[in-house]
C-alpha cells in the first residue's frame, strides 16, 4: 500500500533534491505524493505572501511589519502571531488587484524548478514510479487572514487573490501532467476563523463561516484537469511553536473539512487533519459527521503530545469513526531549526540537532504502529 503517509508541506532542508533524497529511497514507498519541502521564504509558510507580494503593493498601505532581529531592521518573518506583517487599503481602493497572472505569487515558479528535479531524480529511481509531485498553496482567507485586521479590507482584497491563486494553479496544471500532479490547499486561517466562532458560542454562525472561507474552492480549482489529486490540510500553526492552539475538540475541522469539500467543484482526493494530546472519544466525536465523499483521509498524529500512551492509544480511538486512514504530522516541518514546540519532542525547548532523524524515525515508527492497528 501507498498512502500510509502525507508530508502536509514544510521540511526543514535547504533544497528540493535534498527533500526527495531523503524521503524517496528511505521510505517513499509509504507515500502517493511527495512535496518539495517549501524552502525560502515558503518555509515560514504565509509570511512569504506578505513580504514578496502584499508589501509594497500600490493598493495597499504597510502599517506594521516584523520587528528586526540579530540581522538588524530587514527581517520579513515574524517571532510570534504579536509580531506580523499588517495591510490596509489606500482610501479610494475599492478591489486590489495582483498583477502578472500565473505568476505573481511565485508559487508556479517554485513549482516548476522543483518538478524537473522530481522528474530527474524519479527517472534515476530515487523516488518510487507511483509518487505524484505535491504542491501546496494557502486558500484564499490564509493567504491574507492574519495580514488584514479590517474585514472591510479583506473583502476587498480576497477577490483579487482569489484569481491569483486560481491563475497560479491553472499555470501549474498546464505545465506538469496532471498524472503526475497533486494539489493541496493548506487552511490554517479558515480553522481559526471557524474555531472563534464556536468558543464565541455560535456552532450556527461556524457553519456559515465554514461556507464563507470555502467560498475560493470552486474558481480555483475549476481549470484543473480531472486527473490531478487535490487534498486539504487542516493546521492549528506553528509560528507561536507547536501547537499553536488546542481547540477543545475536532469539530471545528470537521466543518472545515467538510464545507471545502463541498465547495470544491470537483472531486476531493484526500484530506488531512492535526490531532494534539487528546485520545478521548468526547475530542474525537465529530469525526462521526465529517462527509468528505471517497477521500483518503490522514491523522496528523506523528508529534510528541501523546506522552507514556503513545500515538497507538489515540489511532485506536480514530479508528472507531475511520476504518481506514494515512498517518502525518500536524502541520510542516519549516520552524522546526527555531521553534519546533512538540513536534519532535517531549521537552519542546531548543531544537535537537538530529530533527531530520527523528522526523523520519518517527514517520516510520507511524507505519509500523498504523500496521499494527490494521492487523
Amino acid at each position: 500500500m501507498n498512502e500510509e503517509l502525507l508530508l502536509v508541506g514544510s521540511v526543514p532542508l535547504e533544497t528540493p533534491e535534498q527533500v526527495f533524497r531523503t524521503f524517496g529511497p528511505s521510505i517513499g514507498d509509504h507515500f502517493a505524493y511527495l512535496p518539495d519541502g517549501e524552502q525560502g521564504d515558503r518555509a515560514h509558510w504565509i509570511d512569504g505572501i506578505a513580504y514578496r507580494v502584499l508589501n509594497g503593493h500600490p493598493q495597499l498601505e504597510t502599517f506594521s511589519r516584523p520587528a528586526p532581529d540579530e540581522h538588524g531592521p530587514d527581517t520579513w518573518h515574524p517571532q510570534g502571531d504579536h509580531d506580523q506583517f499588517k495591510f490596509r487599503v489606500i482610501p479610494g481602493v475599492q478591489e486590489v488587484q495582483f498583477g502578472e497572472p500565473g505568476w505573481r505569487l511565485g508559487y508556479a515558479r517554485d513549482a516548476l524548478n522543483s518538478y524537473f528535479v522530481f522528474k530527474t531524480l524519479k527517472n534515476e529511481g530515487v523516488i518510487p514510479a507511483h509518487v505524484r509531485f505535491q504542491v501546496c498553496l494557502p486558500l484564499t482567507y490564509s493567504a491574507l487572514g492574519l495580514f488584514v485586521p479590517d474585514e472591510e479590507d479583506l473583502l476587498k482584497i480576497a477577490p483579487g487573490m482569489t484569481r491569483a491563486l486560481r491563475a497560479e494553479v491553472d499555470n501549474i496544471g498546464s505545465l506538469i501532467p496532471p498524472d503526475e500532479l497533486a494539489i493541496q490547499w493548506d487552511l490554517a486561517i479558515e480553522n481559526r476563523r471557524i474555531e472563534a466562532k464556536l468558543v464565541a458560542g455560535d456552532p450556527d454562525g461556524a457553519w456559515e463561516e465554514a461556507k464563507v472561507v470555502a467560498a475560493p474552492m470552486e474558481e480555483v480549482n475549476a481549470g484543473l484537469p480531472d486527473e490531478v489529486h487535490v487534498g486539504l490540510h487542516s493546521c492549528y500553526g506553528t509560528v507561536n511553536g507547536w501547537p499553536s492552539r488546542q481547540p477543545g475538540d475536532i469539530r471545528g475541522t470537521v466543518l472545515l473539512l467538510n464545507a471545502h469539500a463541498a465547495a470544491a467543484g470537483r472531486r476531493t482526493d484526500f484530506v488531512h487533519f492535526p490531532t494534539v494530546k487528546a485520545a478521548d472519544d468526547a475530542w474525537f466525536n465529530p469525526l462521526a459527521d465529517l462527509n468528505v465523499g471517497d477521500a483518503r483521509i490522514y491523522v496528523g498524529a506523528i508529534h510528541h503530545l501523546h506522552g507514556e500512551a503513545g500515538l497507538r492509544a489515540q489511532l485506536d480511538t480514530v479508528k472507531t469513526y475511520l476504518p481506514d486512514f494515512g498517518l502525518a504530522a500536524p502541520c510542516g516541518f519549516g520552524r522546526v531549526p527555531f521553534k519546533p514546540g512538540r513536534l519532535l519532542t517531549e521537552e519542546g525547548d531548543a531544537p535537537p540537532p538530529d530533527f531530520m532523524r527523528i522526523i523520519l524515525d518517527d514517520h516510520q515508527n507511524a507505519v509500523d504502529v498504523l500496521n499494527d492497528l490494521t492487523q
